[in-house]
């Protein structure tokens, strides 16, 4: 298990700020429309959560629930499936 802090409003009104949510290690487990944890493309020491839109050949389309305010697989493309780390599970807090 992972322990996720959501900080900002991209996934709002989903996740909220601050929110505390676990997150399954792992993506065998991962299909469209979950909220996944994964290493930002461009910054690997960066965790992010968005949903997980479609899985292709390219790689993994992810998008924020807050799409005027978020940076997603619009800005920055598909991710690899190597940079998904968990998949948003439960609200702790």
């Amino acid at each position: 298990m992972l322990r996720v802090t959501i900080i900002g409003p991209s996934m709002e009104p989903t996740l909220g700020n601050g929110q505390i949510w676990l997150a399954l290690r792992g993506r065998w487990h991962i299909r469209a429309n979950d909220m996944i944890v994964f290493c930002h493309p461009n910054r690997p020491d960066l965790l992010e959560v968005k949903r997980l839109v479609s899985k292709g050949s390219e790689g993994w389309w992810v998008e924020g629930d807050n799409r005027e305010v978020s940076t997603d697989s619009r800005s920055f493309g598909a991710i690899a499936p190597e940079l998904v780390r968990a998949k948003i599970w439960r609200r702790i807090s």
